[in-house]
């Protein structure tokens, strides 16, 4: 078995399939566990977002793909089309490039980080990881740091969250004077909602499933931000000019009657949706309403334009230090792989100078001058380190010349070819 990853993302995939292949993440412990203890892989971390599952593993590519059809109840003829594998060397490569944020939506952008550090704390919680796995994600933050700290790549972004209120600007003209509700309070709904504060909306309202984890964000977000739980959206949707959802749940939350009831109240002024859950929180439907703007993750490319240029030169400082990351950690994949070779090469010397060392003590003992001992000890030490080397030599025949040039290095010797 070998390192190998396997997965899609919004450059292969549309959002239907990747919401068929998503795992949720109150099942995602479960889910690594079973693929760990499957036939499939030694080691396993499955990262899934909005805009990926992908699945790092020590394994058989084929046999991981179809534990992953096999877990969503899916033919493996289905999703084949939509997915990548990847051998060692690209495996690192991506890993790499996926922690910089060069291959995001949004070029850059610092949230997918947080979720691979999630994903791989998860593994390591059940037991998913071992040697290679722990190398691979320790070199890739350590990467992410680097390229993130060295170069522009996240300066000059367009974070998911930002392009949030872009979209939403251009539809109203002015953020402060708009009522806005989340739907949800986890990470990304944070995030969005940290940008739309910056912009001092009149009302913000946070709906979540657990009233304790909305007040703790609205706390965060300042003194105009109100909680409310979810069974409360069909009352009080009609309120708001901007809804942004983003939630775990597998089923969507709202749905087209939700959706055109509160346009009859609000005498159909627009309201401006955004949909950043996969699976989908609000029903796709709702696109087809005159006044409901519904915008999902897939839409965000339309406006991510600005600091393009810049964006790009930061890319390319960082893709070449992804190269230069990658060849470090193949060649201490390599040196590691020589570890044992050396030790017991080590090993052998040790016992040949003690074998030296014995004899050497006895002839002291039965009073021989310690200056022919000396001697005698420094030949018997070079003839037991250098015998087998000369062995190995004499028995060479002209098809062993790489065996003639490895001698020659190790020695740093001179020789005639």
């Amino acid at each position: 078995m070998q390192l190998t990853a396997v997965g899609l993302n919004h450059q292969t995939a549309p959002l239907g399939i990747r919401e068929k292949l998503a795992f949720a993440a109150a099942g995602l412990p479960d889910a690594v566990s079973a693929l760990k203890t499957s036939q499939a892989t030694q080691e396993a971390v499955i990262l899934s977002t909005c805009n990926r599952t992908e699945l790092y593993c020590v394994g058989d590519a084929e046999r991981i793909i179809e534990w992953l059809a096999e877990y969503h109840k899916l033919p493996v003829a289905e999703i084949r089309p939509y997915l990548y594998t990847l051998n060692s060397y690209d495996t690192i490569r991506h890993a790499f490039r996926v922690a910089c944020g060069l291959d995001s939506m949004v070029l850059g952008e610092p949230q997918i980080l947080g979720q691979i550090k999630d994903a791989v704390r998860v593994a390591q919680e059940q037991g998913c990881m071992d040697t290679w796995l722990n190398a691979l994600f320790q070199k890739t933050f350590s990467v992410a740091k680097e390229i993130r700290t060295g170069t522009a790549v996240g300066e000059n972004s367009v974070s998911m969250a930002a392009a949030s209120v872009k979209m939403a600007e251009q539809i109203f003209p002015s953020i402060d004077e708009l009522n806005v509700l989340f739907i949800g309070a986890g990470e990304m709904i944070e995030l969005v909602a940290t940008y739309f504060a910056a912009r001092n909306p009149k009302l913000m309202t946070v709906a979540n499933r657990t009233l304790p984890r909305a007040q703790e964000l609205c706390e965060k977000l300042g003194v105009n931000a109100e909680p409310c739980l979810l069974a409360e959206l069909p009352d009080i949707l009609h309120d708001y000019d901007v809804i942004v959802s983003s939630t775990a749940s597998q089923l969507p939350i709202v749905g087209k009657g939700m959706v055109e009831r509160a346009l009859k109240k609000r005498h159909h002024m627009p309201v401006f949706m955004l949909d950043l859950a996969v699976p989908r929180d609000i029903e796709a439907e709702v696109g087809e309403l005159n006044d409901a703007y519904l915008y999902t993750v897939d839409d965000m490319m339309n406006i991510v334009q600005t600091g393009k240029e810049a964006r790009q030169k930061a890319a390319a400082e960082a893709e070449t230090m992804v190269e230069e990351k990658v060849a470090e950690f193949i060649e201490w994949q390599q040196s590691r792989q020589s570890v044992p070779l050396i030790l017991a090469l080590r090993d052998e010397g040790e016992r040949a100078r003690r074998y030296v060392l014995e004899n050497a003590m006895k002839q002291l003992a039965k009073g021989t001058p310690p200056e022919e001992v000396l001697e005698r000890l420094s030949v018997q030490l070079t003839n037991k380190l250098l015998h087998s080397p000369t062995r190995t030599l004499n028995k060479a025949t002209s098809q062993d010349s790489g065996l003639v040039d490895a001698v020659a290095q190790i020695y740093h010797l001179k020789h005639k070819k």
